[in-house]
This record gives C-alpha cells, sequence and structure tokens, in this order.
C-alpha cells in the first residue's frame, strides 16, 4: 500500500474559492515591505494567493482583501504592475 499524500489548499482572497496550491498565484510582502509575485511560493514573507486571472485580482483590490491579507496599503501603480504580471501568467 502506498502512502497518501495531502494536497495543501489555499484559498483566494479574489473570489474566496479554495484551491489547490499549485494553482494559485502568491502575491508577497517581503519584511522590508516590498510587493511582489512569488513564483515558487516559498520566498520569506506575508503571502496572499490568488487565481490565475486578473478578474479575481481586481475582485481583491476591490474588496481590500488583498490589503487586508499582506497588512499594507497597496500605491495605485504597483497594482497596475501586479495587475499586468497576473494577465501575463494567465493560462
Amino acid at each position: 500500500m502506498g502512502t497518501v499524500r495531502k494536497i495543501p489548499m489555499r484559498k483566494c482572497v479574489g473570489c474566496s474559492e479554495k484551491k489547490e496550491k499549485k494553482e494559485l498565484i502568491r502575491v508577497l510582502r517581503t519584511p522590508e515591505g516590498e510587493i511582489l509575485l512569488d513564483a515558487t511560493g516559498r520566498q520569506n514573507g506575508r503571502g496572499a494567493y490568488l487565481c490565475r486571472n486578473t478578474e479575481c485580482f481586481r475582485k481583491a483590490v476591490r474588496s481590500r482583501g488583498l490589503e487586508r491579507s499582506l497588512g499594507i496599503s497597496i500605491p495605485e501603480e504597483l497594482t497596475e504592475t501586479l495587475e499586468k504580471e497576473i494577465s501575463g501568467l494567465e493560462q
């Protein structure tokens, strides 16, 4: 008999759906206060997870769910930059 591996689940801050961790994008606030996308999902810092589409990102920004999760206010120009990066990752 083989062992059954647990699949890590995370909740999208935009649409509030629970999905597998590898299906989501992690937005990271580093200890220095910088906000960026974490492709590996392993960098140090406070993270929030989003679906791989711009609509969930927009919902998270509108509802301030992303700011709440990261514990910091996000400037407008950084929001636009993150949206462009996420739209490049859409499947």
